[in-house]
């Protein structure tokens, strides 16, 4: 930090202060601000102030050399999900939720504004079009990061390092929240924030030396200051740093770093000061549950449907849901679990668009056929009309492992169970209705179909053909048998959760479902059939089976093909569901002449 400088901005800040303003302003003892004052005398960058004794002012050359300290900007990063603030952050980036009435970005750019920055960008990634309406209010840029979903904070970093070269730029994060505003026109040297932690914690802990260097960071500690809130870059640091961002970026194993975690490994060649902020200052609110405790109007009043929906069924208020927590995000939903008088529920609130690819009406029905097997999650909510669905939470309970016959074994006998009970509902899932329908999705909204899809279509309407040709029976089937699908309780039972997709079909599309979501070889689906069979396959299963597996990744390499088309990528999924189309086509050839 330049220390000159430093004295100059708290002159140029609150003109005609004494020394011992200054020392307050600064937290440098009196005698070095007595001599630093000594030293920007000699500079002349201040002089004595002409109307109070004892107090200083700043030159016309002390306000020159400020200049290198300006502030060109801020770096707003809002592009991460937000995972602990669940469920609000499913509809509302966690920048954007409200402190005391106010957002937490918002709050932010305002004060950035009262100090006189404005060239302000934000980094946006997850629901970044609700960052929009900034543009016009504020006059902020907006820069996407396409790797939002699957890397952290280095890449952030990495795809704004334009905006920070040659700049003095704050680097913020959406999330946070100062009480009071701790940006200036200047800034003197980089540096990170902190707060003191008292007894043990979890965050990054500083070492620094007397003149507020920081030497190290450890993760985690105890009576520590810890890295807490904003960020300054100086052009100096950036100009270090940036280079050693771009290794790391391009360095495989990096994805998952913090752009911190660059800093801490070259600390010896980068310079940033700890920057201490007082107690109650500055606040990064971990979860939702830190949230309520400050701000009370979430504890009742949160906004959130979904939090709605829990106080409602459960007759409680929102206050008595606690550890709240996201799940895994499913191909198609999102969930979220949450503890109602001690016990764990799990919330699923449909993702979006999803009402095009299932009717949750069909869906309830399904649920309450197959209530008196016992075989599926206990559902203490579901609504039809909206596909929101309130379950049990199994604690303890795992899902199967798709590479353990053992479990698969017992995942088929659940099969078997739900096949031989000559339970029917009103819907099919009919396989050839579903790939036009998916097909029609994809070209309306401009997804890329293979080069060769032509041919492997024709291909998928003679094993259709051939399959109505066979006349077989329809039951009652699950059609996402997925081992995640199956969960295996502590007392030993087994539950198949996650209907959306049951109807009456061939009862074997639910084995060849299980081969392709569990990416089984040749040899793995030969097994697979003999466990479910109890032994080999007739001619015909077999065919019925392979046919399946053709026409399902069929289908579910179209649905990975719209869902990328709106913004859902699914990587090699799409290339492996397309393989078993084609790969199993060839197989029933080679056994029966189509």
């Amino acid at each position: 930090m330049n220390r000159l400088g430093l004295i100059c901005r708290c002159i140029k800040e609150n003109p005609y202060s004494s020394q011992r303003e200054l020392a307050q302003k600064t937290e440098f003892s009196l005698g070095t601000v007595n001599t630093l004052i000594k030293e920007c005398m000699q500079e002349r960058l201040i002089a004595p102030g002409k109307s109070v004794a004892g107090t200083y002012e700043l030159t016309s050359k002390g306000d020159a050399f400020l200049e290198q300290f300006r502030v060109d900007g801020a770096l707003i990063i809002a592009a991460g999900f937000g995972s602990r603030f669940v469920p609000l952050t499913f509809e509302t980036p966690k920048g954007l939720l409200e402190v005391f009435g106010e957002r937490m970005i918002e709050r932010q750019i305002r004060q950035l504004h009262e100090v006189g920055i404005t060239d302000i960008t934000i980094a946006v990634g997850y629901l970044k079009e609700k960052f929009e309406y900034l543009i016009d209010k504020y006059d902020v840029k907006l820069l996407y990061n396409p790797e939002y979903s699957n890397k952290n904070t280095l890449t952030t970093i990495y795809r704004a390092r334009k905006v920070l070269e040659g700049r003095n730029m704050y680097v913020l994060s959406s999330d946070n929240w100062m009480r009071n505003n701790m940006f200036h026109a200047f800034e003197c040297g980089a540096w990170y924030s902190s707060v003191f932690m008292h007894g043990d914690t979890k965050e990054w802990c500083l070492s620094y030396n007397k003149k507020g260097r920081i030497t190290g960071v450890q993760i985690g500690g105890r009576d520590s200051w810890v890295m807490y809130g904003p960020v300054f870059f100086s052009k100096e640091f950036s100009e270090a740093f940036l280079p050693a961002l771009d290794t790391y970026y391009h360095t495989p194993g990096t994805e998952q770093l913090y752009w911190e975690n660059v800093l801490i490994d070259c600390l010896s060649e980068l310079e940033m000061d700890i920057n201490r902020q007082p107690e109650d200052q500055v606040y990064e609110f971990e979860n939702l549950e830190e949230l309520r405790l400050f701000d009370p109007r979430y504890q009742n009043h949160s906004d959130n449907k979904a939090l709605e929906l829990v106080s409602e069924v459960f007759k409680i208020p929102e206050s008595e849901i606690h550890d709240i927590r996201c799940l895994k995000s499913g191909m198609t939903n999102k969930s979220f679990l949450f503890q109602v008088d001690g016990r764990h529920y799990i919330c699923r609130i449909p993702g979006p668009g999803t009402e095009l690819l299932i009717n949750r009406q069909e869906e309830a029905d399904v649920y309450k056929a197959i209530a008196p097997l016992n075989l599926s999650e206990h559902i203490i909510y579901m609504n039809g009309r909206t596909g929101y669905k309130i379950s049990e939470y199994y604690e303890g309970a795992r899902n199967s492992r798709a590479d353990s016959w053992e479990d698969v074994a017992a995942c088929m006998q659940q099969l078997h169970r739900l096949h031989a009970s000559d339970i029917t509902v009103e819907h099919d899932f009919d396989i050839r209705e579903r790939i036009s329908f998916y097909e029609r999705l994809c070209t309306s909204h401009g997804g890329t179909l293979f080069e060769d899809y032509d041919m492997v279509r024709g291909w998928m309407d003679e094993l259709m053909d051939h399959l109505d040709a066979l006349n077989r029976p329809k039951s009652l089937a699950h059609v996402d048998s997925v081992a995640d699908n199956f969960l295996f309780l502590p007392d030993g039972s087994v539950r198949l959760i996650d209907w959306e997709y049951a109807g009456m079909c061939d009862h074997l599309i639910d084995v060849s479902m299980c081969a392709i979501y569990s990416y089984y070889n040749d040899e793995d689906v030969e097994h697979l059939m003999q466990i479910y069979f109890g032994g080999e396959a007739t001619e015909e299963e077999r065919v019925v089976v392979y046919s399946y597996i053709a026409l399902g990744g069929f289908l579910w390499s179209l649905w990975a093909i719209y869902k990328s088309a709106v913004g859902e990528p699914f990587g090699e999924y799409t290339l492996i569901m397309y393989r078993y189309a084609k790969r199993y086509y060839k197989k029933i050839n080679s056994l029966c002449k189509l």
